[in-house]
This record gives C-alpha cells, structure tokens and sequence, in this order.
C-alpha cells in the first residue's frame, strides 16, 4: 500500500466525517485521488446499517418503557 493511499481507519473517518458534514480540503483531495471507491462504499453502507439498528433500537426500547408503566 502506497503511502498516500488512504488506510481503512483512515476511510473509516472519512465517512464518518462526511456523515456530520465535515472534513479537511486536504483530506477530501487524498481521498478523491487516491482512495478506492469500492472502500468508501462499503463502509459507508456499514455505518449506515449500523446507525439504522441503533435507532431501531432505542425507539423499540423508548416503546417499550412508555408502554409498560
């Protein structure tokens, strides 16, 4: 691996920053010339699934305490 390609900690917190909508000039540039979509993709349909469960979760959660009282 290349010194500028972009490890997958690093592709990691690159979408994660895309998700809140921040992220470096310099690191946007490394990733559009040197990452590989394929990486982006599939962590960002990770994260996504990840963060779809958490909030399935919390209202399953939230309903069940203001149902049960």
């Amino acid at each position: 691996m290349s010194e500028l390609t972009p490890s997958t900690w690093q592709v990691f917190k690159s979408v994660l920053a895309s998700f809140f909508g921040v992220q470096s000039e310099e690191t946007r540039q490394r990733d559009f010339t040197h990452g590989k979509p394929g990486q982006f993709i599939f962590i960002g349909l990770a994260i996504t699934a990840l963060f779809i469960a958490m909030v399935f979760i919390a209202v399953k959660v939230v309903l069940y305490f203001a149902l049960s009282g």
